[in-house]
C-alpha cells in the first residue's frame, strides 16, 4: 500500500472512463481539502465531463441527518452537480447497509482505489492506494451500494430540508 498526501492528486486527470466515491458517515469532520471547499472541485468535475468521463459517488446517510452531512448536500453537492458529478444516496435508516463496515473509497476506472485517511477529529490527512489486487473488492462494494442507492434529487425531495 502507498500513501499520499492531499486528494489522490493525479487520478482526477489521469483516469480514462470514470471515477466513483463512496462516502461514509461519520467519516470526516468538517475540515475538507483546500480543492473541495473552494470551487476547485467543481473545476476538476467540468473538465472531466468535458472529456466524456464519468464521475459519480454514493452518499451513505441515515436519518436524521448530522449538521456535516445536511451541511454537505445542501452547500457542496449543488455546485458539484451543475459541474456534473452524478449523485446518489444510500439511505441506511430503514434497510441493512449493504457496505457496513467499508472505507470511504476512490476507485477509478474499476482499477485503482485511493482510500482517504482522516485524523481522531475527522481532519483530512491524505489518502492510501491498497494494492491492485483489491479493486475487485472494491468494485464488488460499489456495485453494492449503487443497487441500493437512489438519485440525490429523488432521495431529497422525499426527505430533504
Amino acid at each position: 500500500m502507498s500513501t499520499s498526501p492531499g486528494i489522490p492528486g493525479d487520478w482526477f486527470s489521469k483516469f480514462g472512463r470514470e471515477a466513483f466515491r463512496l462516502e461514509i458517515p461519520g467519516e470526516h469532520g468538517s475540515d475538507w481539502p483546500e480543492e473541495y471547499r473552494t470551487g476547485a472541485w467543481s473545476r476538476v468535475v467540468m473538465a472531466a465531463r468535458r472529456a466524456g468521463k464519468r464521475m459519480y459517488r454514493v452518499h451513505v446517510v441515515t436519518r436524521p441527518l448530522g449538521a456535516c452531512v445536511e451541511g454537505d448536500l445542501q452547500w457542496g453537492l449543488i455546485r458539484h452537480v451543475q459541474a456534473g458529478e452524478e449523485y446518489y444516496v444510500l439511505d441506511v435508516t430503514e434497510q441493512e447497509n449493504p457496505v457496513a463496515g467499508v472505507p470511504e473509497f476512490w476507485l477509478f476506472d474499476g482499477g485503482t482505489v485511493a482510500t482517504p485517511r482522516y485524523a481522531g477529529d475527522g481532519a483530512y490527512l491524505g489518502v492510501d492506494f491498497p494494492e491492485a489486487g483489491e479493486a475487485a473488492r472494491f468494485r464488488a462494494y460499489r456495485d453494492a451500494a449503487m443497487a441500493r442507492a437512489v438519485p440525490f434529487e429523488e432521495w431529497w425531495a422525499k426527505y430533504g430540508g
